[in-house]
């Protein structure tokens, strides 16, 4: 029995992903939430007074890496939605880990809004990137993933260093 039923989940499933319209951009909306929810919390762990931490002296300071996650976040999603980027004021690492840690913030909830307007259809179309390369737009789709676990990854190892548990290592 356990076997029929696992068989029409299964079948149910596939069927399910083959009528949805965007798979692509479709699982990239399902990935943001869970990646802005560790990524914050991961900002909002560090101490304020350990934002100017650095693991070694040519590595980021962690208020660098915020600032580096919200600005690639503005600049990807700008190029993924085909929208302009958000006219955010600067951010500085001496800001402080309030007003970071809300850029940060906001740079999802435009990102949020970027994706929602993507469609599959329009991965294709051509774009410009870094270094004035022509790409697909899914390359940046690909990119933003990619610099998001890339980014937690960095995250999780600066909170470590400092003896702080990252927010995916906290038992639920």
């Amino acid at each position: 029995m356990r076997t029929v039923i696992a068989s029409v989940v299964l079948v149910f499933s596939s069927l399910l992903l083959l009528a949805e319209a965007n798979p692509v951009s479709g699982v990239a909306k399902e990935i943001l939430p869970r990646q802005q929810k560790n990524l914050v919390a991961a900002a909002e762990a560090m101490p304020a007074e350990q934002y100017d931490f650095k693991p070694t002296p040519e590595q980021m300071s962690f208020a660098h890496l915020v600032i580096h996650i919200a600005e690639s976040n503005d600049y990807l999603c700008a190029k993924i939605g085909d929208v302009p980027e958000p006219k955010s004021a600067e951010a500085k690492e001496s800001d402080g880990k309030e007003a970071l840690v809300t850029r940060l913030k906001a740079s999802f909830d435009f990102c949020s809004s970027a994706l929602a307007k993507l469609e599959d259809s329009k991965l294709g179309d051509t774009i410009d990137f870094f270094g004035g390369r022509q790409v697909p737009r899914a390359y940046a789709l690909f990119a933003l993933t990619n610099d998001w676990a890339d980014h937690y990854a960095a995250a999780a190892m600066y909170l470590r260093l400092k003896g702080i548990l990252p927010p995916t290592a906290k038992k639920k």
